[in-house]
């Protein structure tokens, strides 16, 4: 995990169950390197919920450079997204669900663009990232 250096760019927070986005982290990191302002927040049972919701409040503030931030989780409905939701109110943030590869690395080539553009753009990436590869491969394999 990364904290702050590069004050042009929109943080990134992912809030997940367990150790889920520290190792989504790392995988995006052996693909591009080593990210900036971008952290992970890992929700842990044997932590209270204040506890909890205080470790993502400041990863975020600690991302945060003005340009706003990120906020990626995994299951929509789930505590992650849940207390990212409750942050948006006092943080200049928007949150995505449903984070996989394909939406991190988007979003970690792309985070120049604008707040609101980046989280369209993440979300997209997220699904097109999603593929039946067995079935277009005997879709190709039958033209």
């Amino acid at each position: 995990m990364t904290a702050k250096s590069d004050t042009t760019m929109v943080g990134v927070v992912l809030v997940t169950h367990g150790a889920f986005g520290e190792a989504l982290l790392g995988a995006a990191e052996m693909v591009m390197g080593k990210q900036e302002n971008c952290l992970a927040v890992g929700i842990d049972v044997d932590k209270s919920v204040d506890e909890t919701m205080e470790a993502v409040r400041n990863a975020i503030q600690s991302v945060e450079n003005g340009k706003g931030v990120v906020a990626l989780t995994d299951l929509f409905g789930g505590s992650p997204t849940t207390m990212s939701l409750s942050l948006m109110k006092s943080e200049n943030m928007e949150v995505i669900t449903g984070v996989n590869l394909p939406m991190l690395v988007s979003t970690l080539q792309s985070r120049s663009m604008k707040l609101h553009a980046l989280a369209e753009k993440a979300k997209e990436a997220g699904q097109q990232g999603i593929k039946v590869a067995g079935a277009m491969l005997r879709k190709k394999a039958a033209k």
